[in-house]
């Protein structure tokens, strides 16, 4: 957040309030929607649990049969989060979906549309109200912060239309590298790389694909071993499975469909 594209909040908070804010902000840019469970000794995701080492070659063959049976078992997978096909809509739902579900975040973002529908709209919105519309998902004090200079940077600096590029998405409030390739991949059908939250991080390092310890490590490492033409759909696809069959706790082998492949299968 730079120059006069800050939105000021100092009329509505002491300092005290501000340096929450920027604690908070720096949190939620840290973890740019993934919601790692994270070592508070160290600031990264908790590493967990690999597979024995794979060979380059046994990985890229194990990639492009998970991605196969991906698409067999989840040919209709679409994004959890509801922005009616607007790339600026989906933005702000992606910046409003950190350390939260998409759950929430659907049933906050309809009236948050109605009061403000568009970049120029939200750019020149009431901050306390945008509060209120969006406190029930948390950290909605940074939240309505990073939204409101994000809509303002938009409309401002790129004519109300979100840009289509990773240093440019990048450049906007609250939004890393993980939520580009989410905007990317979703609103223009741009596959640059491979969204990995939670679920795929951990999916990555179950069936031995990386042993890397951070979330853009393991997105290199993926991108080595999944061919391009999946990158899109892991980014949805990979996000279901997690959910529904490898859970983090107590994954579903018995019933999974690549249990008879999976070096961590229990």
């Amino acid at each position: 957040m730079t120059g006069g594209y800050v939105y000021s909040v100092c009329e509505h908070y002491t300092i005290y309030d501000v340096a929450e804010l920027i604690k908070n902000a720096a949190k939620l840019r840290l973890n740019d929607g993934y919601n790692f469970k994270r070592n508070k000794n160290e600031g990264k995701p908790e590493r967990k649990p690999m597979a024995k080492r794979l060979s380059k070659a046994k990985q890229k063959e194990l990639a492009h049969e998970f991605a196969i049976r991906l698409n067999k078992y989840f040919p209709q997978a679409r994004c959890a989060l509801d922005y009616d096909g607007d790339p600026f809509k989906l933005a702000i739902a992606v910046l409003l979906s950190a350390q939260t579900t998409d759950k929430g975040v659907n049933k906050v973002t309809p009236l948050l549309w109605e009061r403000y529908p568009d970049a120029h709209a939200l750019a020149n919105a009431d901050f306390a109200e945008v509060e209120q519309i969006i406190k029930p998902i948390g950290f909605y004090h940074v939240k309505a912060l990073n939204i409101i200079n994000c809509a303002r940077l938009i409309d401002e600096k790129f004519g109300g239309k979100v840009p289509q590029t990773h240093e440019e998405l990048q450049s906007l409030p609250g939004i890393g590298r993980k939520s580009a390739n989410v905007i990317l991949n979703e609103a223009f059908g741009i596959s640059e790389g491979i969204a990995v939250d939670t679920h795929i991080f951990r999916i990555a390092h179950r069936l031995g694909l990386s042993d890397a310890n951070d979330a853009l490590a393991t997105e290199k490492d993926l991108l080595k071993v999944f061919e391009k033409e999946y990158w899109g759909n892991i980014n949805r696809q990979g996000v279901l499975f997690g959910r529904e069959t490898c859970i983090a706790r107590s994954p579903k082998c018995g019933t999974c469909f690549f249990a008879d492949l999976c070096p961590s299968k229990r």
